[in-house]
């Protein structure tokens, strides 16, 4: 079994409203990886994501992306500790 890292990314830009939460969970669990995203009342969208180091990478380039109607101006990446998810959810406004 190989180790599972995480990573945290906050996206600001034309994020909220445009599909971003759900074509992120759609995105993650296409590629395996474990984790959440929820909004920020700052109008930013912000993800933990868990799984294997090369497949975080791709998820991060697709995050500058997003949904079409997105518009991405930027993709904080910091690291974080694997909270154990298992599968890829959707969380409330924080």
């Amino acid at each position: 079994m190989t180790p599972r890292s995480a990573l945290r990314l906050q996206i600001e830009g034309h994020v909220q409203g445009v599909g971003f939460r759900w074509w992120t969970v759609s995105a993650a669990r296409r590629l395996g990886l474990a984790g959440w995203v929820r909004n920020r009342r700052d109008g930013s969208v912000e993800v933990l994501v868990v799984g294997e180091v090369e497949i975080l990478a791709g998820f991060e380039r697709l995050c500058w992306q997003g949904p079409s109607a997105a518009r991405v101006t930027s993709v904080r990446r910091s690291p974080a500790d694997d909270d154990g998810s298992e599968g890829f959810e959707e969380r409330a406004t924080v």
